[in-house]
């Protein structure tokens, strides 16, 4: 077979595997930059009064910090899991839309390259990630600090909704034939609930750094209290997006452990209908819990008691996953690789950072606990616990699959106590720090308090659990270069993604897989249904660039669609937004409308009828042997 996606210029392919390869690439370096931002915050408060920052020094640091771990990095890591993985997992050749892959990827990496950007003027954001008025308004902030977050979020935020659209209609289109919505995997699940939540929420936030921008460049009265504003908006719109988004950033991370744990445990997930319930019903009831950010600002007792009591619910489906993982562990045959040992660990995290959160639910503890360094240690348990443990378990899970190489276990062990050991000498004793009373976002303290001791160990953790990420650069590079071989299969798991190469070819499946049950390639051991999946027997598509178009509940199929090809449409919208969102930075308003222009050009060229994007009814014998 031929090689559809494959083409000579780097930046216009259209290949989901090597989107998503740029999008882990792209992400843990931006991990990288937050975590020197962060060892450089650790050195400055590992004693009292220490100057190796100024406060605007350390305001541009920690904001960064924060921008790059939690926009930069939690999201479009899992991006490139998903990107990589969707297409395998679903037995489909490509997303539903590969020139919008493509532009959410490379409109990512402007935006982070523009926010960054900021250093090179002195002058990064330097309000912290939530970047409350009205200190960032233009009166208490007149530098271009503010801007570059404002615009850059925006420009973010195209990237995160034409993916979130992407990964939705691919769920539902583009499944193998008789993948059912009961036998998707659970990181589709995961993946499909945040990325449903991102095309609500995202908006939302886009809004208001759009209103805040215009508030400082042309002097509109939405957040400007002298005039008549209400700051407390922002809060509201903020977070209406933000604590969406935190599920956003550990569904699909949970999804990961739910599909790899049941490998490495030698048995089908427990309770799987319960956990993808839960994994909705989730994002569900987080749509309904942001104001637990604002109790301290004066609201309704009305509406701190809602508020309250639904982020105490939030905690049910959350232990429903808990339980299912334990079970399945329980009741299997662990294998105890790194890969598990960072799944395993993830379970324990999830439960400190849940449990620290479910106590800031209950408002009069919010109110002692309110912007203390309790609060720092809570969300680092959350972002890290919960997200990058699973992320690192991923890689040793699913590099074998994307490289065709296994990553060192002896390695892997180092790399995963230095991790775990380092996070909780880091954050534990951070919980302890905020019942002491330090608040979070000083950059010095004195000696009298009595957090020194607490703080150096702090920062000694965080050097540890630095020393753990670079152990798994140091494997991930040896892998690369001269890991053992994988074969296909190296875990004997029961997805489809396994049922192909590694690497997978550039088309995935020869031919595509006809699904019957959640495990097609255990169906032998297993013998829990009568009809059997056909993994490499099944619909085959030799007419170019390809892809089977299946009903949204039961995966019929319903149309052989045509493929876009390779395209420089998506990185040359990318460069006109990029040169539009400077124009609008330095106000250079013809090149703004001229970038505008550009930007409409390639739109309708992108969108232009062609004769060969016409679909086709797929033939009346749906197996044809491959």
């Amino acid at each position: 077979m031929g090689n559809p996606t494959d083409d000579p210029w780097w930046f216009s392919t259209t290949d989901h595997k090597k989107i998503g390869i740029r999008y882990l690439y792209t992400a843990f370096a931006f991990l990288l930059l937050g975590g020197i931002e962060a060892l450089i915050l650790r050195v400055q408060l590992a004693q009292p009064n220490a100057r190796l920052l100024s406060p605007e020094a350390y305001n541009q640091l920690f904001t960064m910090h924060g921008i790059s771990m939690i926009f930069l990095y939690a999201q479009p890591i899992l991006s490139g899991f998903s990107n990589y993985l969707w297409p395998l997992l679903l037995g489909s050749r490509d997303m539903a839309f590969p020139r919008l892959n493509a532009l959410s990827y490379w409109v990512f990496l402007a935006a982070g390259l523009f926010i960054y950007s900021s250093f090179l003027v002195g002058a990064a954001p330097n309000d912290g990630w939530f970047n409350y008025v009205p200190y960032a308004n233009r009166e208490y902030n007149p530098g271009p600090n503010i801007d570059f977050l404002a615009l850059g979020m925006i420009l973010l935020g195209i990237s995160t909704t034409v993916g979130g659209i992407n990964f939705v209609v691919t769920t539902f289109k583009m499944r193998a034939p008789g993948m059912s919505i009961n036998r998707m995997p659970i990181l589709i699940w995961g993946t499909l609930t945040a990325s449903v939540a991102n095309i609500f929420v995202i908006p939302v936030v886009s809004l208001a750094f759009f209103l805040l921008w215009l508030d400082r460049q042309f002097g509109t009265d939405f957040f400007r209290v002298e005039a008549g504003g209400q700051p407390l908006l922002w809060q509201h719109l903020f977070w209406i997006f933000g604590h969406p988004w935190v599920y956003a950033i550990i569904l699909p991370a949970m999804g990961m452990v739910s599909d790899a744990l049941p490998v490495l445990c030698r048995r089908p997930l427990v309770g799987y209908t319960f956990v993808a319930l839960a994994t909705v019903a989730t994002m569900a009831i987080g749509f309904g819990v942001w104001t637990h950010h604002m109790f301290v600002t004066g609201l309704p007792g009305i509406s701190l008691s809602f508020f309250s009591g639904a982020s105490i619910v939030i905690a049910i489906p959350s232990a429903v996953s808990v339980f299912a993982w334990i079970a399945t562990i329980w009741t299997g045959r662990p294998v105890l690789n790194t890969a598990f040992l960072f799944f395993a660990s993830f379970i324990v995290l999830f439960v400190i950072g849940g449990v620290s959160g479910f106590m800031t639910a209950s408002v009069p503890v919010d109110w002692q606990l309110h912007d203390t360094y309790f609060v720092v240690a809570h969300i680092h348990y959350v972002l890290i616990g919960i997200n990058v443990f699973p992320v690192i378990g991923a890689f040793y899970h699913w590099l074998p699959k994307m490289s065709g190489r296994l990553m060192s276990e002896t390695l892997g062990l180092w790399n995963f106590w230095l991790m775990f050991i380092g996070m909780n000498l880091a954050f534990l004793p951070m919980h302890l720090t905020g019942l002491w009373g330090m608040p979070r976002r000083v950059y010095t303290y004195g000696e009298s308090f009595g957090w020194n001791t607490l703080n150096m160990i702090t920062t000694i953790g965080a050097f540890v659990f630095a020393a753990g990420v670079l152990v798994f650069l140091v494997n991930v590079f040896l892998t690369l270069r001269s890991g053992r071989r994988a074969g296909a299969n190296p875990w004997a798991a029961g997805s489809l993604e396994w049922a192909t190469t590694s690497p997978p070819p550039p088309y995935n499946f020869a031919v595509i897989p006809t699904v019957r049950s959640r495990y097609p390639l255990w169906e032998h051991q297993l013998r829990d249904t009568p009809h059997r999946s056909e993994p490499y027997r099944g619909l085959e598509l030799a007419k170019g660039h390809e892809a089977l178009k299946s009903s949204t509940l039961d995966a019929e199929p319903q149309a052989i669609l045509p493929m876009p090809h390779a395209s420089l449409d998506p990185v040359l919208l990318t460069l006109g937004l990029a040169v539009l969102f400077v124009a609008l930075l330095v106000h250079g308003w013809w090149v703004a409308l001229g970038s505008g222009l550009f930007i409409l050009g390639v739109v309708i060229h992108w969108i232009w009828p062609r004769a060969e994007f016409g679909s086709r009814e797929p033939p009346e014998e749906e197996a044809a042997h491959g």
